[in-house]
């Protein structure tokens, strides 16, 4: 596709994109490219960019349902985000996924460079409350509850977790208070947690 290839120059990464039961739109991928540029600005060594954009209609639910799922190709790594969001403005989605790839190589490179201790202890708790807008909290064997964001997960699906669920995470400080972050899905129930 090359009606962007005004915006392409601009960038220093090669960028696709694809559609997926959604025909072509010459907006929605120039704001791709828009946001795409942005991604571009946190690492100088990002190789490759793809974007899939799918109009997954055929599900049943109400309005249009959009993922997004942006692959950042780095030296020796590759960030994934994909983005499910229900919403009748594919542009929202857009920006969602485009806001949690820059969050996950912002990690990536601070964790590079060596601002972020790559021995923190993986703390254990339980998923209390889940927000169908994407976020819940758990709770430490100690009482205290974190909040979490479905961009937080690793190698989870937030519409797989359900109250009671162990979870393994990093906690990390932030505006409102601590968080949790990197949270992953324990493969076991431990005793006195069920």
């Amino acid at each position: 596709m090359r009606h962007g290839a005004a915006l392409e120059s601009m960038m220093k990464i090669p960028l696709n994109i694809t559609f997926l039961n959604i025909p072509p739109s010459d907006a929605i991928e120039a704001e791709i490219r828009k946001r795409a540029q942005k991604i571009d600005q946190f690492a100088n060594d990002v190789m490759h960019c793809h974007v899939t954009v799918d109009a997954a209609g055929k599900h049943k639910t109400q309005g249009g349902m959009y993922e997004v799922r942006i692959d950042v190709t780095l030296p020796g790594t590759e960030i994934a985000v994909s983005h499910v969001h229900r919403h009748e403005d594919v542009y929202v989605v857009i920006r969602d996924a485009f806001d949690a790839a820059a969050r996950k190589l912002q990690d990536h490179v601070r964790l590079r460079r060596g601002d972020v201790k790559l021995h923190e202890p993986l703390l254990h708790g339980q998923v209390t409350r889940l927000h169908e807008d994407g976020y819940g909290f758990i709770e430490t064997p100690d009482g205290r509850e974190l909040y979490f964001h479905r961009d937080n997960l690793v190698n989870a699906d937030f519409d797989q977790l359900a109250p009671g669920m162990e979870v393994q995470f990093l906690e990390e400080g932030a505006g409102e208070g601590l968080q949790a972050k990197r949270v992953s899905t324990g493969r076991h129930q431990h005793p006195g947690m069920g």
